[in-house]
């Protein structure tokens, strides 16, 4: 399984600005958005929702055969401190991890050398700089992307 992590700061807790072991290089990879809504709209919950499925029976079902399955985490500031809401993790298994790496690919950027400045600009306490910084991101659009009458995302 691979996962998309649409959020910078995010990611930068994940890896530890760059610096923990094995996760040294981040690279900042672009897919199309045809991509990320197939991924969407065939994913399951990571997690057992009583308003989603019927049954823990069927979430598990639904689990192991979808080829991609939705995650929310605490998202994050650039002290990587949790924030009050969540962020977007989407994991790939199957045909969504062969159509990512064949197709929906279309840019890959290291942004390692950010990483490793942020985190330097956070550890002289110019936490302003750093916000300057972060990549722009902006609030996906789920009806848009579910389309009239579609499913929401979890």
């Amino acid at each position: 399984m691979t996962w998309i992590k649409p959020s910078f700061l995010w990611m930068m807790y994940r890896c530890g600005w760059a610096a923990k072991a094995g996760q040294e290089t981040v690279l900042a990879v672009e897919i199309t958005r045809d991509g990320f809504e197939w991924a969407l709209r065939h994913a399951c919950l990571s997690h057992y929702s009583p308003d989603v499925h019927a049954d823990q029976d069927a979430w598990r079902r639904q689990l192991k055969h979808a080829p991609a399955r939705v995650q929310w985490d605490p998202e994050r500031d650039v002290r990587l401190r949790p924030l009050p809401y969540r962020a977007l993790q989407l994991g790939l298994s199957g045909e969504a991890v062969r159509e990512y790496a064949d197709t929906w690919i279309v840019g890959i950027r290291d942004v390692t050398p950010l990483a490793r400045e942020m985190h330097r600009l956070v550890g002289v306490g110019d936490v302003e700089g750093a916000e300057r910084l972060v990549p722009q991101e902006r609030a996906y659009d789920v009806v848009r992307a579910a389309g009239a009458g579609g499913r929401e995302f979890g």
